[in-house]
């Protein structure tokens, strides 16, 4: 049971050891299993590494939301400016903590800076097209499949290793609407 409330922050260098382990515990291995966002049935091998977290840390035109309850990191996405749109990525919620409505909070928060500080009016992502409930669950919050396919980096196991032949990434896309004044 929470005892406070969800805060929000940039990640920052210090933060890249944690944020390896949350996203690695999201995506890949047994402890991905506890939640339902696992890709460890179609991918083995590592999500990220410490290099590729500290990329997107230290990208000057986007940064790494890191969500945390109680000093505690439990939720970490990557938002990136793209002239009249954004990117939404690295996306991981604590295995143990999903299900409960925390990914909604967190994308919301996510499209609101977005929209308030960067003017996008639009919010991009890439989803493996394999991920049906994933991308069903993107379209609940108002993102719409594209149909724009782009092959999955086979032979490059910083991405993780293949378990199928068929790994592609599809572009979703949502319209990010003004803010409602208040």
């Amino acid at each position: 049971m929470p005892t406070s409330e969800l805060t929000f922050r940039t990640a920052l260098d210090a933060d890249i050891p944690g944020l390896v382990e949350l996203i690695e515990s999201a995506y890949r291995g047994d402890a991905s299993r506890g939640g339902w966002t696992t890709e460890a049935d179609l991918l083995e091998g590592q999500r990220t590494d410490p290099e590729g977290v500290a990329a997107v840390v230290g990208n000057e035109t986007g940064r790494l939301l890191v969500a945390e309850r109680d000093g505690r990191l439990i939720a970490c996405c990557q938002l990136e400016h793209r002239g009249d749109h954004a990117y939404f990525g690295m996306f991981a919620v604590r295995p143990e903590l999903q299900g409960g409505g925390l990914g909604k909070v967190i994308i919301a928060e996510a499209e609101r800076i977005a929209r308030d500080t960067w003017g996008s009016r639009e919010m991009q992502m890439t989803v493996i097209r394999q991920r049906a409930e994933l991308i069903a669950w993107y379209e609940r919050r108002g993102y719409r499949r594209t149909g724009q396919l782009t092959p999955f980096p086979y032979g490059d196991e910083r991405f993780g290793i293949p378990q199928r032949a068929d790994l592609e990434f599809e572009l979703l896309v949502k319209p990010l609407t003004a803010a409602a004044p208040r």
